[in-house]
């Protein structure tokens, strides 16, 4: 009996030694990946799709890293410093190019996921002929209105700025605030500038930023900069009182909940909105900075992509293209349309069930009414650094509108010299 006992404990203790091993052999297998993202309005949507991912996946962990600001800073020291994220979330257009010139990212253009996306998104993020990122989302940048308040006061959606003006007028005067502000933090009004910038120079857009990019030029020179300022001075004077110490969340709440009629915003804040107050009545309209109604299209491009360290490690490397690959899958595309309520890239991609304002965003898409994204174009310090402290420095007063020119040329002019 007791010759048992000790044989029935050895394999016991044997059977725990082994069993121990191959738990840390189980966990030694396992690769972690780091993805690195800007869009705060999609936390907990980029956990959940963590999750989802990891749970296909059960040998990759994903540890997700949220910068919503100066996440380029954060970045470049990040990658110059060899501590790069195995997978990066950038801005469609100069911040890819600038990274992939870099020679921090990896090539993707022979991956089997980039055939997956609509030919027109590729452009976004082909740097001399290469594509080093995965572009994921095609969004506009325009005015987010309350149709129950426009129906209250019988408003109709201006398509002038005149028709603007007096849409303003008549909220004011039923004490509802036009616009929910956010000038707290400086890139809402970076895409402000720019967004007000793209419209008055219409078709003129692509042709000076070429010849900015050459060198020649000036901000002003596509535009009557005078007309310009005269919006920024015109949104400052119809946004809430406050809008100077409103933060990202007490914007969303200001529109959420009719206290404010529009929020000139990018249609990936309709998400947050949308959760605070689910049965907010919305519609999607291009911002009117002219008196033709002609002249009055939708800021429309890609968004953010998702691009790779060069520098990870070919078994981290070899995790992080499962996860591009899979952000293709049906169950991927599914939450990020249903979940983050943002319209895909990826080509046959079901965006029925998608609220009023995105069915705008694509019915303009459609018909032709959007300028590009010319601001992601610039050169990156040219939109994180002078667009974005210009526009909020002239908004507080301490710069005039010279400054902000004089700013973002030579601004310009150094980073062409790099």
């Amino acid at each position: 009996m007791k010759k048992w006992m000790v044989r029935s404990l050895l394999l016991t203790l044997i059977l725990v030694i082994l069993g121990g091993t191959f738990l840390t052999a189980s966990m030694a297998d396992k690769v972690e990946i780091e993805l690195f993202y800007y869009k705060q309005e999609i936390v907990k949507q980029m956990g959940d799709m963590a999750t989802a991912f990891c749970r296909k996946n059960p040998d990759i962990s994903l540890k997700l890293t949220l910068i919503p600001n100066d996440s380029m800073t954060v970045l470049r020291t990040r990658m110059a410093g060899g501590d790069a994220p195995d997978i990066i979330q950038l801005q469609a257009y100069s911040a890819v190019f600038e990274f992939a010139q870099a020679g921090w990212l990896v090539d993707l253009t022979n991956e089997p996921v980039l055939s997956k996306v609509i030919e027109g998104a590729k452009t976004s993020v082909t740097y001399k002929g290469r594509a080093y990122a995965l572009p994921m989302d095609l969004a506009g940048i325009g005015i987010i209105y309350n149709k129950d308040l426009f129906k209250k006061y019988n408003l109709k959606p201006p398509t002038t700025f005149t028709e603007l003006q007096n849409v303003c007028a008549v909220l004011k005067k039923n004490k509802v605030t036009p616009f929910a502000g956010l000038f707290k933090v400086n890139w809402s009004l970076g895409h402000f500038i720019s967004m007000v910038h793209s419209t008055l120079a219409g078709p003129k857009v692509m042709p000076w930023l070429e010849a900015m990019n050459a060198g020649k030029g000036s901000f002003a020179d596509p535009i009557n900069s005078k007309e310009l300022f005269k919006i920024i001075d015109f949104y400052k004077a119809n946004v809430s009182a406050n809008a100077a110490e409103m933060d990202w969340d007490e914007q969303q709440a200001a529109f959420a909940s009719g206290e404010a009629a529009m929020m000139v915003q990018g249609l990936w804040s309709y998400g947050a909105a949308i959760a605070t107050n689910p049965k907010l009545n919305c519609g999607f309209i291009p911002f009117p900075c002219t008196d033709k109604a002609e002249d009055t299209k939708l800021l429309a491009d890609v968004d953010s992509t998702f691009a790779l360290s060069a520098i990870s490690s070919p078994a981290k490397m070899k995790a992080a293209k499962q996860f591009l690959e899979w952000l293709s899958t049906p169950e991927a595309i599914k939450m990020w349309v249903e979940e983050c309520k943002l319209v895909p890239t990826f080509k046959n991609s079901d965006v029925s069930s998608m609220d009023v304002p995105f069915q705008d965003l694509v019915k303009y898409m459609n018909e032709g009414k959007t300028n590009p994204w010319a601001f992601s174009m610039y050169p990156v310090a040219v939109f994180e650094d002078a667009c974005k402290n210009g526009a909020q420095e002239y908004v507080f007063g301490l710069k005039k509108a010279n400054d902000v020119i004089q700013y973002i040329d030579e601004t310009w002019r150094r980073e062409m010299q790099k």
